[in-house]
This record gives C-alpha cells, sequence and structure tokens, in this order.
C-alpha cells in the first residue's frame, strides 16, 4: 500500500472515530438505536476499508503485469541486440574464410 493510501486510511479511521464519539455525545435516539446505528457506521467503514483494499491490489496486480510486459520486452530488444553483433560477427568470419579459401583456390589454379 502506497503511502499516500496509508494516510487516506488514517485519516478515514480517525474521521470515522471522532463521527461516532460526538454521534455517541450528541445522540437524541434511545442507547438500541444508537448502537445500531453504531454498527451500521462501523460495516459501512468496514466496506468502505475493504472496497479501498481490493483497488489497490487491482491496482498493483496492474503495474506488476505492465512491468513484466516491460521488462520482456527490454530482455527481447536486448537479446535482438546481441544476436545482430553476433550475425556481424560471423558475417565476418565467414567473408574472411572466403577470401583465404579463394587464395587458396588461386595458388590452385597456377
Amino acid at each position: 500500500m502506497s503511502n499516500n493510501a496509508g494516510s487516506t486510511l488514517l485519516a478515514l479511521l480517525t474521521g470515522a472515530a471522532i463521527g461516532a464519539g460526538f454521534g455517541i455525545l450528541y445522540a437524541p435516539d434511545k442507547g438500541s438505536r444508537t448502537r445500531e446505528k453504531i454498527n451500521d457506521g462501523y460495516d459501512e467503514a468496514k466496506n468502505n476499508l475493504k472496497h479501498k483494499y481490493e483497488n489497490a491490489a487491482e491496482e498493483l496486480k496492474h503495474k506488476i503485469s505492465l512491468f513484466k510486459q516491460n521488462n520482456l520486452q527490454e530482455t527481447y530488444d536486448e537479446m535482438l541486440s546481441n544476436v545482430s553483433h553476433k550475425t556481424e560477427d560471423v558475417i565476418s568470419f565467414l567473408e574472411e574464410k572466403l577470401a583465404s579459401l579463394k587464395e587458396q583456390n588461386a595458388k590452385l589454379q597456377k
């Protein structure tokens, strides 16, 4: 969880606690009704927190997927570059061998 999400969560929980405290102090309802409201508020906060957690988990999965794709692309590009250099080395080697064979063939034809 990022620092920003942690700060948001802390602010949410602090606000919920302060709101619940003031609600209890100034509640015009009976105790049973107040407890019911507190439970409803708790359930709402729990569901909100669960929703934020699920969103953060999905975002993290998406970012990991993008990182893997980018890393795979970089690996592919690097491999392609290495193969290109190796191909040039092979071509140079074959050109040298061909030149050597042409020299030997010229000596044999004399």
